[in-house]
């Protein structure tokens, strides 16, 4: 397991429709030399779901927030508010939290930049990065903002980034098939475990 200051929880929606920008955060992640952690990561029916989430925060310095999925259940009528309810337990951890838990930085992300002010106002005056619901783009603002969380560390470019993950999108099929595993059945571990070897294999 990586250490806290290494380790980033992913928060975000995890429906088929999300699953590309999913995948393009697990592996910018990794990219970038930090560790992606999950709620996806364990399944334990004996553990409740909100202590995992908060076991899992905790144990993270940094956090990516999406908050882009709002649209209604086509049978509640209701939006599924889990993301923003996570965030509000990042943001209280580094509010209340003791002094490690203080150093806590985080990324939200969006389709649109100022989009939140309809639904989340009171997270008005933080920074906010739009990807349009392009996995690319939120590749490119992932780098962006933990390049501004290492300074004295040299990574590559977006740009860059995004064609090796171009790279590593067109090798994924024969790697699942060299682990006979089917690739819209991956786990978030199976994934997690395909990237760090895509990577040690391709520095």
């Amino acid at each position: 397991m990586a250490s806290y200051e290494d380790s980033i929880f992913i928060n975000c929606p995890f429906d088929p429709q999300y699953r590309a920008t999913f995948h393009a955060l697990v592996f910018v992640v990794h990219e970038c030399g930090y560790f992606a952690r999950s709620a996806l990561e364990i399944d334990d029916s004996g553990q409740v779901r909100i202590q995992k989430i908060q076991q899992i925060i905790s144990e993270c310095r940094l956090g990516i927030h999406d908050i882009s999925r709002t649209e209604p259940e086509p049978e509640s009528k209701l939006p599924r508010f889990n993301m923003p309810l996570e965030l509000g337990l990042f943001l209280g951890a580094k509010r209340y939290g003791d002094a490690r838990q203080q150093s806590k930085s985080c990324k939200i992300l969006d389709t649109e930049r100022f989009r939140y002010q309809n639904f989340c106002s009171d997270i008005a005056g933080q920074d906010i990065s739009a990807h349009g619901g392009d996995p690319e783009q939120a590749i490119k603002a992932v780098r962006n903002w933990l390049r501004a969380n290492m300074p004295a560390v040299s990574i590559p470019s977006g740009s860059r980034m995004v064609r090796r993950y171009r790279l590593f999108q067109d090798d994924l099929p024969a790697l699942c098939a060299s682990l006979r595993l089917d690739l819209d059945e991956l786990t978030f571990i199976d994934y997690q475990n395909i990237v760090v070897q895509w990577l040690a294999a391709n520095p």
